[in-house]
């Protein structure tokens, strides 16, 4: 297993002022659907759509572990008939959003706009705790919402599979 080491912010808008006058500087935009398969208080297995501005898919299934900035993380590659094999027949409904990936200093932040909620946030991966205690958080940063249940996206998940 390896760490995943995260910080995430609420925004209150996307940072397009930031993205013209080149203060952020765009690497990626793709689709998610995310569904979770099984979960308890500290763990979850998800899998993921993920689709490239191009219209290519390709699929992932993750195990996470723990709470808070630092979280225990598999993730791998599956195949497209695995994808929906292991969908098939359960009703889920998929979390979606569209993720932007910017790139601020060597820092990658990935900005989620779900698309069944009103919620837009930034998540910022970081290579140990260290730098993570140490980041600067920019001004179009929004509280940090890293410690709040209800913004989590297993949380948000479950939330949709009940309001159908």
């Amino acid at each position: 297993m390896s760490a995943e080491i995260e910080r995430k912010f609420l925004l209150h808008a996307f940072p397009a002022a930031e993205l013209s006058n080149n203060e952020i500087t765009l690497v990626s935009k793709q689709y998610i659907y995310q569904t979770y398969l099984a979960f308890s208080e500290d763990q979850e297995i998800r899998v993921r759509q993920l689709v490239d501005s191009s219209g290519l898919s390709h699929f992932t299934h993750t195990f996470k572990s723990g709470h808070g900035m630092v979280r225990e993380e598999i993730e791998y590659n599956i195949s497209e008939p695995i994808y929906k094999q292991l969908l098939e027949r359960t009703g889920l409904i998929p979390l979606e959003k569209i993720r932007t990936t910017v790139e601020v200093q060597g820092l990658h932040f990935e900005i989620d706009e779900y698309k069944q909620v009103d919620l837009l946030v930034v998540e910022v991966e970081f290579p140990d705790v260290e730098a993570a205690r140490l980041f600067r958080i920019p001004s179009w940063f929004g509280r940090e919402l890293g410690a709040e249940e209800e913004f989590r996206n297993k949380s948000m998940w479950v939330k949709l599979q009940t309001t159908r």
